[in-house]
């Protein structure tokens, strides 16, 4: 649990960094366009601002829309909460799981078999007797 809440952590955090530069890459390409607004203004020419992706990106989120979403949301504010979870495999150790990067090796183990009550157990009498069919019932008009 230690481990995934790390990786997990560390994803947050380059997440955070990647996403500063980013924005700082739209706010620069920003800048960059004004500048050639004001030179083909300046020298009468049509010389494109942006970038095809410079431009795709300052179009569809926007320098705003990152530095809001890193405002919104700070490092650390996921609260871990430890659920007890009752022990359904009856003590025996985990089978290994690939998810986690461990090795499958040997027989799996299954868990012994639940004794659940049923229905005959508990009332006999009326496990015997068969359900009524559901009836539907129609209004006249």
């Amino acid at each position: 649990m230690k481990r995934v809440i790390r990786l997990r952590a560390k994803a947050d955090q380059k997440a955070r960094r990647y996403t500063q530069l980013l924005a700082d890459a739209i706010g620069a390409a920003e800048d960059a366009a004004m500048q050639m607004n004001a030179l083909n203004q300046l020298y009468n020419v049509d010389v494109s601002t942006y970038t095809i992706l410079t431009q795709a990106l300052h179009a569809n989120s926007g320098q705003e829309v990152l530095v809001d979403h890193l405002a919104q949301s700070t490092p650390g504010e996921e609260v871990v909460l430890f659920n007890q979870v009752p022990d359904g495999n009856g003590g025996l150790e985990l089978p290994a799981n690939p998810l986690f990067g461990e090795l499958v090796a040997g027989t799996p183990i299954i868990p012994p078999a639940q004794t659940a009550k049923t229905t005959e157990t508990l009332v006999p009498e009326r496990a015997a007797a068969p359900e009524p069919p559901a009836t539907l019932y129609v209004a006249e008009a």
